[in-house]
């Protein structure tokens, strides 16, 4: 397959007034053409951020890009200024927000925000945009479009409001698709829909996409390879069945036992994690999630573990896969998930 985007050790700061926060350090992975990645972890781990910044969104001051390339279709964006971005934005990476009535114009109708898109892009004239605007919202499976292209973004629920959005991040037919945690504000049964529908067009328009969320059960479904953050750093990476059959690091197993499961019955108690992610204005010497890592061995607050290979797709970075490290099996709340995974996938495909 063909790389279509290269992360290369990129590493993100903010200064602020408690200090420099160092929210990205040490980043790297690769997205395929016709690929999902999704990014996961807790809230302050450094997806969204990453996600901003290969899309050079992140306010600049205060923040800085401090190391490391981002190389797009083998271009490296880091070096380009915000003129030069502004082609690319849009046209060949494209980018859903997390909350569709901030992102959307409320005082422009809807077609024309998608018409923009076209306009500028595509240099379609008006007409041809207006007529483009439709076929897109009939696309994402907002029902009469003709009518709905002139309303405003208060006329539209929330699911129809995110398939607008999707619609105007789809308009140019970019390379790369960014959906930063797109499904958080909507309610189980249009999230559910949310993701087949991006499923089924990714399908169509052979779109790459990274998928950002807090939520690794989003991600079952939907993702060919995952990428575990925490604390800024990469910490787990490899394809969805190696993550959900196969996962090492403690912090997935943490992510899973929080999980609830399909099959569990009411007397199932979810796990939580305990603790706090650390404060990136001074990170933490050796492996940054140690202090809640009831596996933790001395060297863990020493020494920063390396990526240990699992297999040639799957990475962990943690002792626990060093050869002298004693062996520790994942938690039995992890098995059940595990278990519960399989038989939640093979639901979904009796289904289809």
């Amino acid at each position: 397959m063909e790389k279509l985007l290269e992360v290369k050790d990129l590493e993100v700061s903010f200064q602020t007034y408690a200090g420099e926060v160092k929210a990205v350090r040490g980043v790297n992975f690769d997205l395929y053409k016709g690929e999902t990645l999704a990014i996961v972890g807790e809230s302050g781990s450094g997806k969204s951020v990453t996600s901003q910044t290969i899309m050079k969104l992140i306010p600049m001051p205060p923040g800085k890009i401090t190391k490391g390339q981002i190389l797009f279709d083998g271009e490296d964006l880091v070096p380009k200024t915000n003129k030069e971005m502004e082609k690319i934005r849009g046209k060949d990476i494209g980018m859903i927000f997390q909350d569709p009535m901030t992102s959307l114009n409320p005082t422009m109708r809807v077609g024309m925000q998608i018409m923009e898109v076209l306009i500028k892009h595509q240099n379609m004239s008006k007409g041809n945009a207006k007529d483009r605007a439709i076929e897109l919202l009939r696309l994402v499976g907002i029902p009469s479009p003709e009518k709905r292209v002139n309303q405003y973004p208060h006329e539209f629920s929330g699911g129809m409001r995110q398939r607008a959005m999707i619609a105007i991040a789809l308009a140019s037919s970019p390379k790369l698709l960014i959906a930063d945690e797109p499904t958080t504000a909507l309610d189980v049964t249009i999230q559910a829909q949310i993701l087949e529908l991006m499923k089924d067009l990714q399908k169509k328009l052979e779109t790459s996409i990274i998928f950002i969320t807090h939520d690794l059960g989003v991600v079952a479904n939907v993702a060919d390879r995952v990428a575990v953050m925490y604390a800024g750093k990469i910490v787990e990476y490899g394809t969805v069945d190696e993550i959900f059959y196969n996962p090492k690091h403690p912090y997935t197993w943490g992510l899973l036992s929080s999980m609830p499961s399909l099959d569990s019955d009411n007397q199932t108690e979810l796990m939580a994690i305990p603790g706090s992610p650390p404060d990136l204005t001074n990170p933490p010497k050796g492996d940054a999630f140690a202090p809640r890592n009831r596996f933790a061995m001395k060297i863990d607050y020493e020494m920063e573990p390396p990526m240990f290979k699992v297999t040639d797709t799957h990475y962990a970075a943690t002792w626990l896969l060093h050869p002298d490290s004693p062996k520790v099996e994942p938690p039995e709340a992890v098995k059940r998930r595990m278990k519960n995974f399989s038989s939640e996938r093979q639901h979904r495909k009796d289904d289809e």
